[in-house]
């Protein structure tokens, strides 16, 4: 049966189906919606977002539904407008409860008919149970408030980025992750969410832990990790970089120079450095995972691409997807534990861990580190507040 929730956070229980509210008792065999569903059974919803690749409810709006869906959310917009003035917060209150039945049944009837549309008109993608896993995640996430110490930017308000960054943390004290931000995977997060991703990192002390620390897991060099795998070799144990000097460019270079001179060379076809060329071999890649007009990945993503970018996108996409593969294993592995997935930033995880729970942290850094593509080195920090996480062993 289709069917919608009508509000995304667990403790508000209530759901759209069959042409009716349901607060409890909810009728057997909800199989389809739009969005992710906190209270569905493991691998038995399918999802309409996932199936149009992260459209939204206007852009596959069928035809004969535009000019009621287009008034329907004019009344949303309103409604929303007035909760903002009001000061309500909806992270804190149901929607349900703030506005009237009649349109929560107009609304959602719109909302299960355009869905129905899509199941029609779109193929299930291959990696739909995979993105489904990483969207519990990212709901997990959103729905967790960040312990921010506004006064850590004290020192810093003589800055305009630190004076806007102030007052956004009135209003955006919340992850909000958009999973389908960019065509290779890689998160993107959505209007109006704590800014995660482009955080100056001098600012980074306004995030403290609600536990006791936090635990940051990163893959040393990823990306060149998972050109080495998707080339056919192993994994060196050492720090990469590091390894290449010794073993490609004949010990000569420091480190920062190595990094430079392999990223420059990985992600412009155009280069030519001898020595990497015969380490790596960009063309057999490309032969594997590129048709000429499209790439597909090994998480069963496609990717439409030219050759200019083919190997940045195969190289990218796997290993954003890599990586949130293992958050979604190690969020499983937390379901039941107090230390919980803070955040993330690209191939950096932060969890935020309770004292009691440390001895977890082997077995998680085991699980993080063993992918899909073998065993990736993890670098481990941790700290007080995640402006001042020191690497530990």
């Amino acid at each position: 049966m289709l069917f919608q929730s009508l509000d995304s956070k667990k403790e508000c229980i209530g759901i759209y189906a069959d042409g009716r509210i349901h607060y409890d008792n909810f009728p057997p065999s909800l199989i389809k919606t739009w969005d992710y569903f906190p209270f569905a059974s493991e691998g038995v919803v399918e999802y309409a977002k996932i199936y149009c690749g992260g459209l939204s409810l206007t852009e596959v709006c069928p035809l004969h539904l535009k000019d009621d869906w287009t008034k329907a959310q004019q009344k949303l917009k309103a409604f929303l407008r007035s909760f903002k003035e009001a000061k309500i917060c909806l992270h804190e209150n149901c929607f349900f409860d703030l506005v009237p039945a009649r349109f929560l049944l107009e609304f959602f009837y719109l909302k299960n008919e355009i869905c129905e549309a899509v199941f029609n008109n779109y193929a299930r993608p291959e990696n739909h149970d995979f993105l489904a896993d990483v969207g519990a995640v990212l709901h997990e996430v959103s729905s967790q408030r960040l312990n921010i110490n506004k006064s850590s930017l004290r020192p810093f308000l003589g800055t305009p980025r630190a004076r806007d960054l102030w007052k956004k943390l009135d209003h955006s004290s919340y992850i909000n992750y958009n999973l389908f931000g960019a065509k290779t995977g890689r998160l993107t997060t959505k209007k109006n969410s704590f800014p995660i991703l482009t955080l100056d990192k001098k600012f980074r002390s306004v995030i403290e832990p609600t536990n006791d620390w936090f635990v940051e897991l990163d893959f040393n060099a990823a990306e060149l990790r998972t050109l080495l795998a998707l080339c056919g070799l192993e994994q060196p144990v050492d720090d990469l970089h590091e390894w290449n000097i010794e073993n490609i460019f004949r010990g000569l270079g420091t480190r920062q120079e190595a990094k430079k001179r392999v990223f420059s060379w990985l992600y412009n076809p155009a280069s030519q450095d001898h020595l990497l060329n015969r380490a790596y071999d960009r063309d057999l890649v490309l032969q594997k995972y590129w048709d000429g007009a499209q790439v597909k990945t090994i998480y069963n993503r496609t990717i439409d691409a030219d050759k200019h970018h083919a190997l940045n996108y195969t190289i990218q996409s796997t290993t954003s997807d890599l990586f949130l593969d293992r958050v979604a294993t190690i969020h499983s592995l937390l379901k039941e534990h107090s230390s919980f997935v803070a955040f993330f930033i690209h191939d950096s995880l932060v969890l935020d861990v309770c004292d009691s729970e440390k001895q977890l942290l082997r077995e998680i850094i085991s699980l993080f580190s063993n992918t899909r593509l073998g065993e990736y080195k993890v670098n481990v920090s941790a700290g007080k507040n995640f402006g001042d996480m020191r690497r530990i062993q």
